[in-house]
């Protein structure tokens, strides 16, 4: 559900460094548990007219975690939602009570599909 990219560029590889011997990502808990945090708190942010939030509905499709700023990706019930502003602005506001820096919320064109979160209608 959320794939965290780290914001800064990677090391690239070069004929003398090969890609085998850079080392591996290693899984950072303290990175983890604030994606972990910045999902439960856009649990606060409902759709109206479905009455669930962004997460159960499966909108928020990355959280990209950086040092200056954060980014979350999300999708929309419906390509010409009414509440559009109203929720974008509800998950910065929430992503902003857990970091200490701005986050920067981006609509992708991607549709939704029910089934993503579970929904069979």
């Amino acid at each position: 559900m959320t794939d965290t990219t780290d914001m800064t560029p990677a090391t690239p590889s070069t004929p003398s460094t090969p890609a085998a011997d850079l080392p591996a990502a290693a899984f950072d808990p303290e990175r983890r548990a604030t994606e972990l945090a910045i999902l439960d708190a856009l649990r606060a942010v409902v759709d109206p007219e479905i009455g669930m939030n962004v997460v159960e509905l499966a909108l928020i499709k990355q959280i990209l975690l950086g040092k200056d700023e954060t980014e979350v990706k999300m999708i929309l019930t419906t390509p010409f939602c009414p509440y559009a502003g109203s929720m974008i602005q509800q998950v910065r506001e929430q992503a902003e009570s857990v970091v200490d820096h701005p986050v920067k919320v981006t609509l992708l064109a991607e549709r939704w599909d029910p089934r993503d979160a579970g929904l069979m209608w």
